[in-house]
């Protein structure tokens, strides 16, 4: 009964390092052999796989209205986040497997319509769950790996040398063809004289 409880409490909680590492923790326990269904549900959270919501809520909306959580009923607020804590799940999956995709192929992948998708993506990028930008006029997301500050300081101290090496070598280039105009200049002038 308890392991019932943690499981629903697991799954019900935002995505983060600790959720994800007691998700795997649960996950090992010995005693979830007794109650299949779940140690299925929360496997599907843990592999990274698109979750259909309507094929997950046929199989679980029975145990999930009877569940008593804390003393009462899972409430109607419960089903929601139930619903968007898949929702997040499947963005991340999406964003594992897709550096660029279509808002409209994003929508098919999560069964919503796309303004729900963009929605849904744009509370994942405000709360920092993942990086992505959003090109609403062209409809493309791109994802974007969450970068080190050092390592964002390394590439542009890197690009600042390249971009130093080329203005050397544009001065060198440049020099190098005034010379060469003066040179053609003066034996043209000794020709002249």
């Amino acid at each position: 009964q308890i392991l019932r409880k943690i499981s629903w409490c697991l799954v019900l909680a935002p995505h983060d390092p600790l959720q994800s590492s007691l998700l795997n923790s649960t996950l090992e326990d010995k005693n979830l052999f007794e109650i299949p269904n779940f140690k299925l549900l929360l496997k599907q959270l843990v592999t990274m796989e698109v979750i259909q919501w309507t094929a997950l809520w046929e199989t679980y909306n029975v145990e999930f209205l009877n569940e008593i959580v804390s003393g009462k009923f899972l409430s109607e607020k419960a089903a929601e986040d139930l619903k968007q804590r898949i929702i997040e799940h499947n963005i991340l999956v999406v964003s594992k497997y897709y550096a660029r995709i279509t808002l409209k192929r994003l929508a098919q992948l999560l069964c919503l319509s796309q303004e729900e998708a963009e929605k849904h993506l744009s509370d994942m990028v405000v709360t920092k769950a993942l990086v992505a930008k959003i090109d609403r006029p062209m409809g493309i997301v791109c994802f974007q790996t969450s970068k080190d500050s050092n390592d964002i300081l390394n590439s542009w101290a890197s690009n600042l040398e390249k971009l130093l090496d080329l203005v050397e070598k544009s001065c060198h280039q440049i020099h190098k063809e005034t010379m060469v105009h003066k040179a053609a200049l003066k034996e043209h002038l000794n020709i002249l004289d």
